[in-house]
């Protein structure tokens, strides 16, 4: 129903921030990572907008990007993640850190995540590795962020003619043995041409 809200920032309290925009204060939920991304108080912003609709509650989740919201409609898909859980999820791990650990089944890594426990997190790598690995994993952040070495490795490997998911299948284990670009890529193909 919404997409997005344009508004001056009125409020910001941990994970409850209010956009006002045509004389009405919209109160928002967001995550960290949105809330860290915010202007101050006063500033306009702009939310991308899921609305929860329920029998006794409705509620506003606001992202600062689409890409942060792409990753809270995927995580809600899960059972047993409701919204409120997967703003958690991702006040816990950015979208682009979460896209790779899901991909490369890191469950250690996603049940260090306030909340999520093992059974979780392994239920988020069943259920979303595929989907992810099938999409450009690029979409959720930068190769400048944390993480960026395998996404630059996998991107060569895709320049190579791999698939995303025959790039990530490659990079994971050849991230254990390298810590520089070229050998990740040497370790990669050498897994591949063995």
């Amino acid at each position: 129903m919404f997409s997005y809200i344009r508004g001056k920032l009125t409020e910001a309290n941990n994970n409850q921030v209010t956009v006002e925009t045509g004389g009405i204060g919209y109160a928002i939920t967001v995550s960290d990572n949105t809330s860290f991304k915010l202007p101050p108080i006063g500033f306009e912003t702009t939310l991308y907008l899921y609305l929860q609709v329920r029998e006794d509650e409705v509620g506003l989740y606001g992202f600062i990007n689409r890409e942060e919201k792409e990753m809270f409609l995927k995580l809600i898909q899960i059972t047993g993640i409701g919204p409120k859980a997967a703003i958690g999820i991702l006040s816990g791990m950015s979208p682009d850190k979460l896209a790779i650990a899901i991909v490369t089944a890191d469950v250690k890594a996603i049940s260090r995540i306030k909340g999520v426990g093992k059974k979780t997190a392994e239920r988020m790598v069943l259920e979303l590795k595929e989907k992810l690995a099938a999409e450009d994993i690029e979409f959720y952040g930068s190769s400048d962020e944390p993480g960026g070495l395998m996404q630059d490795a996998i991107n060569a490997l895709r320049t190579l003619g791999l698939t995303q998911t025959e790039a990530v299948k490659a990079v994971e284990p050849a991230m254990k043995e390298a810590s520089t670009l070229e050998d990740v890529i040497r370790n990669a193909l050498r897994r591949i041409n063995s």
